[in-house]
């Protein structure tokens, strides 16, 4: 309770600029979060799915079987489920289709990142405005006649090294956030290609089976 007690009393120390830094703050933590619930419930391969694409000669009924029990707004079922509804037309219009598919998960991946990265710009602006205008009040109190009071001068001070800190420690988290959420959206786009180009490997097998039965 103590802690709590000090970290708000920090925090009224900081000034008004204390304000916007929190509400960064909570943009930031918010965003972190939805992205951690969006590649947990709709971007995670399983290791049954993963091993039935790289298997050579695999059933596409099996394929269809795993993909029905995922949510409907699960990324790889949709990239897949477009490559199923187009495997029997030729594999340049099912990799064009794919294409366009996974560019549609992409932008829904990074979607609010660019909020984190103006956060990581935005913060430590604020905070700085914070550090001026915190040592403008000091020099205004060391400026003025009569005797200087040492309570609003340290005041002063203190408002200006509270807002610089709180401003640098949200640019950090976000920075984090936006790193490790950049990166995960890579490796993502990078897995839906390899397994994309595994599945049009398929059908080009099929379709070349087909063509030598018809002979």
């Amino acid at each position: 309770m103590q802690e709590l007690q000090e970290i708000w009393i920090a925090f009224k120390l900081g000034g008004i600029i204390i304000l916007p830094l929190s509400l960064l703050g909570i943009i930031a933590l918010a965003i972190m979060l939805e992205k951690a619930f969006l590649y947990g419930r709709f971007a995670r391969l399983s290791s049954d799915l993963l091993n039935l694409v790289e298997t050579y000669g695999f059933a596409w009924a099996d394929l269809e079987k795993i993909l029905s029990g995922l949510n409907e707004r699960h990324y790889y079922k949709r990239f897949f489920e477009v490559v199923i509804a187009n495997r029997h037309r030729p594999s340049w219009w099912t990799e064009s289709r794919a294409a366009d598919e996974a560019q549609l998960i992409e932008t829904s991946l990074a979607r609010r990142l660019w909020v984190l990265e103006t956060i990581v710009t935005a913060a430590p602006l604020l905070g700085l405005m914070g550090t001026i205008v915190g040592m403008m009040h000091a020099f205004q109190i060391i400026g003025g006649s009569g005797v200087v009071n040492p309570t609003g001068v340290t005041g002063g001070v203190a408002q200006a090294l509270i807002a610089t800190a709180v401003g640098l420690l949200i640019a950090l988290i976000a920075l984090f956030g936006f790193n490790y959420y950049s990166r995960l959206q890579s490796q993502t786009m990078d897995e839906m290609e390899r397994l994309g180009t595994r599945l049009i490997d398929h059908i080009r097998l099929d379709q070349q089976g087909n063509t030598h039965e018809a002979a």
